[in-house]
């Protein structure tokens, strides 16, 4: 391969596939843009009214971004664009900052996507796909749950037909309910909204391939047109025609350092959703992508939706499904639904004039639905209470703190979670069990032998600031319980995986201790990474050559060599 093509493999690789292009894929490529272009235009409209935007922006936020990932992209089949998860995010970053006013929110809203492309890229360069790693399934669980709960308060209102504007999730099911009361719901709004709900809901529960969503839309645009119901039932209205442009006037410089943090958590999420839908369509179709490079597609797509009207954009799990069931096979499906986008900006915008609002609330209501993940919640509680609280923590978080702020908790308590388990991780003291080779976890295998004058320890976890005491103790417990004077201690060094200068001096504190005491202290399958860093921190001279051992068993026989001699 030449560094030409390996770098538009890099690079480009919507490039690459252009040009080993399969004229025999162009049909199903054409005929999946077509089926991506009918869910595009509802779902774009429905994700930016939840995240407080104008409609159009959604249609900004699904042009330009499929274009850019079509050439940049890794992923053949992955559709990206607004998202429900992302939605009450961008409202949180936004919204307050707006004050009402919406130009300035869609100025603020495409900033927010270029500072996420920006994070996104500038991550991408630094290979920081792992840090999604900070999101565990059970926070992961917990936020969508939440998420899912937000966005359906905020759209039961317009399912309704509710007039009014509330700030927080209870604000807007008081709405609700005080409208009840006062019967002030929309009978007709609330009909069309349930309707379209179920002409959404009946393919997915009967597995149909034709998505409802279609039917939902065009069903109520066509009952609000023949019916003349434009003045009974709030519509979305004609959206302006043209094709996505730069809306970026009146911004500050204060408004950086406010949406900074936002598009942050934006990324984080942004990335987590794209990066394991991307990972499982490549596994599932035979194909490798980088997560890194996937990184930095999302972030040009993300900057480029951003300069150009649009707000921050993800992977979508419900549009991804229907064009690969469509014959999607290369990147070309998501550019030619993105130019029918376009096209229907250019000729026919106007139509909007009949979508009611509350068909627009069941598109958002069923796709947060889809998101909710009871399942998880159940079979953790089974499994980990420490999960469970972590789900529960960044369910509860989300819904009464924030968006926003309920992802920095979830991510907070998850690191806490991990910082214990490290702190105090599992040690255990090794046996031998009868004629079984090697040596045994003395909890699991009670009838275990100890070697007289022998103490053997496992300690799974690396050694750090937080649980260098915890080792030594733990060491010093086992000499002395011992049942017989110990002459040397093994410790089976092979789940000590790190090491720093606080452990290290703990370890020759232990090490001089045990020397008082006419102990030997010494390592057994001990990393060579490990063993570098006792050197490197001026340690190698105590700790020679004579401390380590290959393996447990070398280290024991050493032990009874030593007591033959």
């Amino acid at each position: 391969m030449s560094v030409q093509r390996k770098w538009i493999d890099r690079f480009v690789p919507g490039i690459g596939v252009a040009l080993e292009y399969d004229r025999s894929w162009l049909r199903s490529d054409l005929v999946a843009g077509a089926a991506l272009f009918t869910l595009l235009i509802p779902a774009g409209m429905a994700y930016a009214e939840a995240a407080g935007l104008p409609p159009v922006t959604g249609l900004y936020a699904t042009i330009i971004p499929l274009l850019a990932y079509a050439v940049f992209g890794p992923s053949k089949v992955l559709v990206i664009g607004p998202d429900s998860s992302l939605a009450p995010m961008i409202a949180a970053a936004v919204l307050p900052l707006a004050v009402d006013d919406t130009d300035r929110a869609v100025a603020l809203a495409g900033l927010l996507a270029i500072l996420t492309g920006l994070i996104l890229i500038v991550g991408r360069a630094l290979n920081l796909g792992f840090v999604t790693g900070l999101l565990s399934k059970p926070v992961r669980v917990g936020y969508l749950n939440g998420i899912a709960l937000v966005v359906f308060a905020s759209q039961l209102p317009k399912l309704m037909g509710v007039s009014g504007s509330a700030e927080s999730t209870w604000d807007h099911f008081g709405q609700v309910l005080n409208a009840v009361a006062a019967g002030g719901i929309n009978a007709t709004a609330f009909l069309i909204g349930l309707a379209s709900l179920v002409a959404i809901g009946i393919p997915k529960l009967l597995h149909w391939k034709f998505p409802g969503i279609v039917v939902a839309v065009a069903g109520s645009m066509i009952a609000t047109a023949v019916l003349g119901l434009t003045d009974v039932v709030p519509v979305v209205g004609a959206l302006p025609q043209g094709l996505p442009a730069p809306a970026l006037s009146g911004l500050q410089p204060s408004d950086l350092a406010s949406l900074i943090g936002p598009a942050a958590g934006i990324a984080l999420i942004a990335f987590a959703d794209t990066g394991v839908l991307s990972r499982t369509l490549a596994d599932r179709y035979g194909y490798r992508v980088d997560g890194s490079q996937e990184m930095g597609a999302l972030g040009v797509a993300n900057l480029a939706g951003g300069v150009l009207g649009g707000f921050p954009i993800s992977a979508s799990t419900s549009r991804t499904p229907v064009s690969i069931e469509a014959g999607a096979r290369t990147q070309l499906a998501g550019f030619v639904a993105a130019l029918l986008v376009a096209v229907f900006m250019l000729l026919a915008p106007g139509l909007m004039a009949f979508l009611p609002s509350s068909t627009l609330a069941a598109v958002v209501i069923a796709a947060v639905a889809s998101i909710v993940d009871i399942k998880t919640l159940v079979r953790l509680a089974r499994m980990s209470r420490t999960e469970t609280v972590l789900l529960i923590a960044a369910f509860l978080g989300v819904v009464f703190v924030g968006v926003l702020q309920g992802i920095a908790i979830a991510v907070g308590l998850a690191l806490l979670a991990f910082v214990r388990q490290a702190w105090s991780p599992y040690r255990t003291e090794l046996v031998k069990v009868g004629d079984v080779p090697g040596f045994h976890d003395i909890d699991r295998h009670p009838e275990g032998e100890r070697i007289p004058g022998l103490v053997i320890a496992r300690f799974d976890a690396p050694l750090f600031f937080a649980n260098s005491t915890l080792f030594s103790d733990y060491i010093r417990g086992l000499v002395a319980e011992a049942p017989e004077p110990v002459l040397m201690v093994i410790v089976a060094a092979e789940p000590i995986t790190g090491l720093d200068t606080t452990a290290t001096d703990t370890l020759v504190e232990l090490d001089k201790h045990l020397e008082q005491e006419g102990i030997d202290l010494v390592f057994a399958e001990m990393k060579g990474p490990v063993k570098d860093r006792l050197v490197k921190f001026g340690v190698g001279s105590r700790f020679g050559p004579d401390h380590f051992f290959p393996t447990t068993n070398n280290a024991v026989k050493a032990y009874k060599g030593d007591l033959d001699d």
